[in-house]
Parts: structure tokens; sequence; C-alpha cells
């Protein structure tokens, strides 16, 4: 398996959705494009791609890998997320502010 390549804000946002009770399952070292998460709550499953800018030790862009895997995949969409409120938001949870991981 290879190296995973983590953004910036990877630990801060999967750190918040356990502590908001979700069930998350790395994917960030699958490669190919696959997205970052497995997140499971309320008997749903959504899959985040976890971005930030280049200053915060990452890259905001989804890569052609990335976008290919997205097309291709036939469960729901891929979620890309920027921020800590932006993932607990992608699993339900709302009106978080001040928190942006």
């Amino acid at each position: 398996m290879r190296r995973a390549k983590r953004d910036g804000n990877h630990t801060a946002i999967v750190r918040a959705l356990l502590d908001a009770g979700r069930s998350v399952q790395d994917l960030s070292a699958v490669g190919g494009g696959c997205p970052d998460l497995l997140v499971g709550f309320a008997g749903r499953c959504v899959l985040l791609e976890i971005k930030c800018s280049r200053k915060e030790g990452g890259s905001d862009r989804v890569s052609a890998n990335q976008v290919l895997w997205h097309r291709a995949w036939r469960g729901t969409p891929v979620v890309v997320v920027r921020s800590v409120a932006e993932a607990l938001e992608a699993t339900g949870i709302t009106g978080v502010q001040g928190r942006t991981g």
C-alpha cells in the first residue's frame, strides 16, 4: 500500500467526526482517486474528499484521478470538504461555526 499524503486539516476533521459519534474509515492510502474518508452515521455512509490550501499543508484542487473516480462511482456522490464545519455538515450536523479545522 502506498504512503498516504494527507491534507493539513485531515487529522482535525477525523477527530471532530469521531467526537461527534461518527464512524470513520480512513481511505487516504488507497490511492487511484479514491476519497479520503468513509463516514458512517444514522445508518448511512458518506464519502468525503478532504481539501485545504497549500499554505495549510495540502492542495485545494481535486486531481484528475479523483475526478475520474468520483464520476465512475455509482453510490451517493462524494462530498468535497475543506473544514471541520463542512465535514460535520456533510454528516448531518449543522450550525457549527468557528471550527475551520
